[in-house]
């Protein structure tokens, strides 16, 4: 097409009478410029579409496009045609900025008309606020003259959808927003100028990707539970499909407190492990765990989870101990177990319903396994029933009470067979670390002498029945506490027949 032009000017320049030229002064009688009506953007290609008025001059040989920029022009191109008036530019420019452009008419040889009014294209930005979930979009204001500007229409693809209208705003706004979207999608908008008279100028387009980081479907808090140190431990997993690494811990103290962040964990192999070494164990604590996207904002809160705390009371021979409940687990508590140390370590004592939040062990029970100055328990909760498979565990506090030491020396035991008071030994409610007894005539002839605390005297010496009388007894031993104790009295033989 251009080469056309190009030989139309040369016909026409051929054809017109010599005397013509110099009939017209390019000082004294300039050719006028022509009227620039728009300038619009192709927001697929990028490139610039011109269009204008012809000039009213005679003699008028093309047209010359120029940006435009503090009073100066810079030729872009030469519309070789005289009856143009709109043109194509290929240009990438109106894609980073908004460019200003003017038009002039040209008479050969060099005779140029003074440049058009200015117009300049819509340039649009786009920015995403994934804090407060907005897609932002600006653009400079298009001229009002030669058309005057009606308003501005936002047009919105989702994923490459078709554009539709998502807002239409007056000739003075030049920005909106868009207060929600789509995670994981593509969003494109192109703005366009309304003029009068049903004409546009359309800006670039502009795109965004709304891919944000994938949050967990769930946060499970597995335990929390009380360690060989006294510190609630705690043990959360996370969706293994989150992009969401760091996490806010959260706890309060007792029912009616609030919860405050102690740490900003991160997981590992979607996990989360966490020792809180300033909790009091012999209150209740709850935890949570909450996700924090990039804004640093929860968007995902845990289950919580709860310390048990055991207590423990003595009535007369009875040992009664209770705690509360495991709360919130996802999943069932499946039962509590009774653990207690007396001496050897811990062994398992009862397994207890999981309705049940006490249970009472009589003293004599266990007063024979009883090796150490303490006697301690702590209860466990299992968990089933978990909608991701995880089973949590949680131990309770220690509680602990002192051993009693009690010794019971009969006075008077009557070994006569009849199956009534016919052994004689000390009574322990304790199993001592050391034990000695010897029991004597008032001559201090050794009758009977162990160091067995349950070996029992029947009462003879050499298989033969001591005669009835007073006894001297003598005691040491050392009891679980620690005590050494040394006793003596005497015992009364009595053979009743």
């Amino acid at each position: 097409m251009k080469t056309c032009h190009f030989y139309t000017i040369i016909a026409l320049l051929i054809m017109w009478p010599a005397e013509a030229y110099s009939q017209i002064n390019c000082i004294t009688d300039p050719p006028l410029p022509p009227v620039f009506t728009s300038v619009s953007v192709q927001p697929e290609t990028g490139n610039t579409l011109f269009t204008w008025t012809l000039s009213p001059s005679p003699g008028i040989a093309a047209y010359i496009i120029y940006t435009y920029k503090n009073g100066d022009g810079i030729a872009l191109d030469t519309i070789r045609d005289p009856l143009a008036t709109s043109y194509t530019l290929s240009s990438t420019a109106t894609k980073y900025f908004s460019v200003s452009y003017v038009v002039a008419a040209m008479r050969l040889p060099r005779c140029t008309s003074i440049f058009s009014n200015v117009l300049n294209s819509v340039f649009e930005e786009v920015s995403i606020d994934t804090c407060l979930r907005k897609i932002n979009v600006s653009w400079n204001s298009y001229p009002s003259f030669p058309m005057k500007v009606t308003g501005y229409s936002v047009l919105m693809s989702v994923n490459g959808g078709s554009y539709t209208e998502a807002e239409n705003v007056s000739p003075g706004d030049t920005a909106f927003t868009l207060n929600d979207f789509t995670i994981n999608a593509q969003y494109c908008f192109i703005i366009r100028a309304n003029l009068e008279g049903g004409k546009f100028s359309s800006s670039n387009k502009s795109c965004i990707s709304t891919k944000m980081q994938r949050p967990p479907q769930w946060i499970n808090a597995d335990q929390a539970t009380i360690n060989s140190s006294g510190n609630v431990a705690l043990s959360f997993t996370i969706d293994p499909s989150s992009e969401i690494t760091h996490f806010s811990l959260e706890r309060k103290s007792g029912s009616s407190a609030s919860f405050q962040e102690i740490s900003k964990p991160v997981s590992v192999n979607s996990s989360v492990h966490y020792t809180d070494i300033q909790a009091d164990n012999k209150i209740i604590n709850f935890y949570r765990l909450s996700a924090l996207n990039s804004c640093n904002l929860p968007v995902v809160v845990s289950n919580p989870a709860s310390n048990i705390v055991l207590s423990l009371e003595r009535t007369g021979d009875n040992i009664n101990l209770s705690w509360n409940q495991y709360r919130k687990w996802l999943g069932t508590i499946s039962s509590y177990k009774l653990f207690a140390n007396t001496g050897k370590g811990y062994e398992e004592k009862a397994e207890i319903a999981e309705t049940d939040t006490v249970y009472q062990i009589g003293y004599q029970q266990i007063m024979f396994e009883v090796t150490s100055d303490r006697v301690c328990f702590f209860i466990v909760a299992s968990e089933n029933s978990n909608p991701y498979e995880i089973s949590g565990e949680s131990k309770s506090s220690e509680s602990c009470t002192n051993p009693t030491e009690v010794i019971t020396v009969p006075n008077v035991f009557t070994p006569n067979n009849d199956l009534k008071n016919d052994l004689f030994r000390p009574v322990l409610s304790f199993t001592p670390l050391d034990y000695h007894l010897i029991i004597t005539d008032t001559h201090s002839k050794v009758l009977f002498e162990t160091r067995d605390f349950m070996a029992e005297w029947d009462g003879t010496i050499n298989g033969y029945h001591e005669p009835q009388g007073v006894c001297l007894w003598y005691l040491k031993l050392t009891t679980p506490s620690g005590r050494k104790i040394s006793r003596t009295g005497t015992l009364t033989v009595l053979r009743n027949h």
